[in-house]
């Protein structure tokens, strides 16, 4: 393989900017330097100035294999990541099978070997009854337990006490939580059926799936882990209130307990119900501007440790049920990163910021082994980004539409969008995969964490 010299890079990393040269070599980044010369081995790539970022690493992905293919799989799904600067995800357990023993979870890892375009985790689910395969889970290559502490797609609601505690005491690994409070959604949505039938407006789902139902459970998870001593991270956190419950006085390495903001709840409110309608329902629900703004600024002071997609699509023809069968979840994995780079365009937050919750984080968070930064002898998974010219004109580049979406449920509550940034080329394992529209060699690999 021959090494590959990107120069003139601005190359974000370590919360900051630095522009030269990075040189790629075995799949490592083997030198950065204000400026390497080029030889007969190398392949040369002038970024032009242009920002060079570690690949984002997404902790919360639905690619629905096994069993809901209809929807997505792996291999859709992992091209839209890679096409979107997402060099590695982490998948969730509500399949079918529900990936709730060791067996079942080897098997998905045999899927991602087979089908992956990136690298590729997927999570243990955890039951009211499997406490004995958590024990048994490898620390060093499976990211974490999951735990619906509130059911959604996939039924796979833990709502045992006894069931809790024996998953929070025991666990050897991280935990992971989806948290509402299935009581009170579950009255609320009686309430709502009352008023309304089954014709249940789309702007009445952050009502039934309120603050308080998410604050009554993400606060319990809080309790069991701290009881026991628990690694907790709570996904998809949603409202203001929650936002109290999280700490920014040290740092994230000494944390036991962190927290996930997505991108569609830091863009999108109840005001987009009107035009989106079941298109954006998904569960924690997308709630007012107000909570929208308080997640903003718990990201940006640090009580929010990372960012993710909770990327979750379904079919066209489901989203267009009425509300008690409009499934929820929307796709989002191939636009992350640009949507959050417009952010970045607006002032919102800084580059080196976006990196740090998107990339840095999440390897620290799970001790994700040689991957997050770009720095020496980390993995070379990396992103150039390409800014637009012009944002106001709508371009086959830069712009949503059903011809370059590469999920295989095929629609984005996105399209039309335009970008102000979009991924140039991706690199996974120092191979180039992605380069200006077309998916190239791949090179995906199992994450490992230094656990």
């Amino acid at each position: 393989m021959l090494k590959q010299l990107i120069k003139n890079a601005k190359i974000v990393s370590d919360l900051q900017i630095i522009e030269g040269d990075l040189l790629i070599s075995n799949g490592i980044i083997e030198k950065i330097a204000p400026q390497i010369s080029a030889d007969a081995t190398m392949q040369v790539i002038d970024a032009n100035g242009a920002y060079l970022i570690p690949g984002v690493i997404d902790d919360q992905v639905h690619f629905r294999e096994p069993g809901l293919t209809h929807k997505a799989n792996i291999y859709t799904e992992s091209r839209a990541a890679l096409a979107g600067g997402t060099t590695s995800f982490m998948e969730m357990p509500n399949v079918n099978p529900q990936t709730v023993t060791n067996e079942l979870l080897e098997l998905k890892y045999e899927l991602g070997a087979a089908s992956s375009a990136v690298n590729y985790s997927f999570y243990l689910g955890g039951t009211n009854d499997n406490l004995e395969e958590v024990k048994k889970v490898n620390p060093r290559n499976v990211c974490g337990v999951k735990i619906f502490m509130g059911s959604s797609t996939g039924n796979m609601l833990v709502d045992q006490e006894e069931a809790l505690n024996g998953l929070f005491a025991n666990s050897p690994i991280l935990i992971a939580t989806h948290c509402e409070s299935e009581s009170r959604v579950k009255s609320r949505y009686a309430d709502a059926l009352a008023q309304y039938g089954d014709n249940i407006p789309a702007n009445q789902h952050p009502i039934i799936r309120d603050a308080e139902a998410c604050y009554l459970s993400s606060s319990f998870a809080m309790e069991l882990a701290k009881k026991h001593n628990s690694r907790l991270h709570i996904l998809h956190i949603t409202s203001e209130k929650e936002t109290h419950l999280f700490r920014n006085d040290i740092p994230l390495k000494d944390k036991r307990i962190t927290a996930e903001v997505c991108v569609h709840h830091l863009h999108y409110s109840d005001a987009d119900y009107s035009t989106l309608g079941h298109l954006i329902k998904c569960n924690p629900a997308i709630k007012t501007q107000n909570d929208r703004e308080a997640l903003w600024s718990a990201l940006l002071d640090d009580r929010f440790d990372v960012i993710a997609t909770d990327h979750a699509p379904h079919t066209w023809e489901e989203k267009q049920n009425l509300y008690p069968n409009a499934p929820s979840g929307l796709p989002l994995v191939q636009h992350a990163l640009s949507l959050m780079m417009d952010y970045v365009a607006k002032g919102k937050i800084t580059i080196e910021k976006m990196v740090e919750k998107m990339c840095h984080n999440p390897a620290i968070l799970y001790q994700i082994e040689n991957r997050g930064y770009v720095r020496e002898g980390y993995a070379a998974d990396l992103v150039l980004l390409k800014q637009n010219p012009n944002v106001n004109i709508q371009t086959q580049e830069f712009t949503v539409n059903k011809s370059n979406l590469l999920y295989k449920c095929a629609w984005s509550p996105m399209e039309g969008h335009t970008f102000s940034y979009a991924p140039s080329k991706v690199w996974v394992n120092g191979t180039l995969s992605y380069s200006d529209g077309l998916i190239g060699e791949l090179n995906p690999q199992r994450l490992l964490f230094n656990r």
